[in-house]
């Protein structure tokens, strides 16, 4: 079974007060105690995004670990991608990132490990980079459509709420043919598929939304994407 779990943003809050999202993501391993990898390429391998995985994670029944690819990277790339159950991808700089994935191979590892069965996901960066398409402010100036991994069909936006030039960004690129049809996630939401189909969208927060976005003549129709709340009601 082959999974992505792309968040939309906040999945690992400043305070760390609301962890449903990371809580969910470890369930689909199916593993008692699961050895998850953080990468953190997006940031530069900021200490700060690794050392927030750490606090959030290992508030659970998990062994975590982070793959460094700025300093004393591993010799074999693939061999610790492969004994993980789980990656979880840190946001940033998406452009920078998978330039710096396929100089290393990690592009090719990620692949390797979604086909073994290895749950893969992450936010903002680490959601849009399964994608063939996402929205992306890697580079300085309006938002951009950046050609992804191509693991899942599609385009993808994050951050659908919180970044007031998002939405209409997304709309109007997806209108004027200039994305893919594709989905957005508000902060605080996931959408989880399941060997390259959407199975469910999930959220942290009640009252945000996940959305399908495709092009019909010359507008962008949005549709609700029916989003389950993980808390208590």
């Amino acid at each position: 079974m082959k999974q992505i779990i792309a968040m939309g943003g906040m999945a690992l809050p400043p305070d760390l007060d609301n962890l449903l999202l990371i809580d969910y993501f470890l369930k689909q391993t199916r593993r008692r105690r699961p050895r998850v990898c953080y990468v953190g390429a997006a940031s530069g391998d900021a200490e700060a995004g690794c050392l927030r995985f750490y606090a959030g994670f290992s508030r659970f029944q998990c062994w975590p670990t982070h793959l460094p690819l700025f300093a004393r990277t591993p010799r074999n790339l693939e061999s610790v991608v492969m004994s993980q159950d789980a990656i979880f991808v840190g946001g940033g700089n998406t452009r920078s990132m998978l330039a710096v994935w396929r100089d290393w191979g990690l592009d090719a590892h990620l692949r390797t490990a979604w086909e073994s069965g290895i749950v893969l996901g992450g936010s903002s960066a680490g959601s849009i980079c399964w994608f063939e398409q996402g929205l992306t402010d890697s580079l300085a100036g309006p938002l951009t459509s950046l050609d992804c991994l191509g693991l899942l069909a599609g385009s993808n936006c994050p951050h659908y709420d919180s970044e007031p030039l998002r939405r209409p960004t997304f709309r109007k690129l997806v209108a004027a043919g200039g994305m893919m049809d594709g989905v957005a996630a508000d902060d605080g939401t996931a959408l989880h598929y399941v060997d390259g189909r959407l199975l469910r969208a999930v959220s942290s927060r009640p009252r945000v939304r996940t959305w399908r976005v495709r092009r019909s003549g010359r507008r962008a129709i949005e549709t609700r994407i029916p989003t389950f709340y993980l808390g208590k009601s």
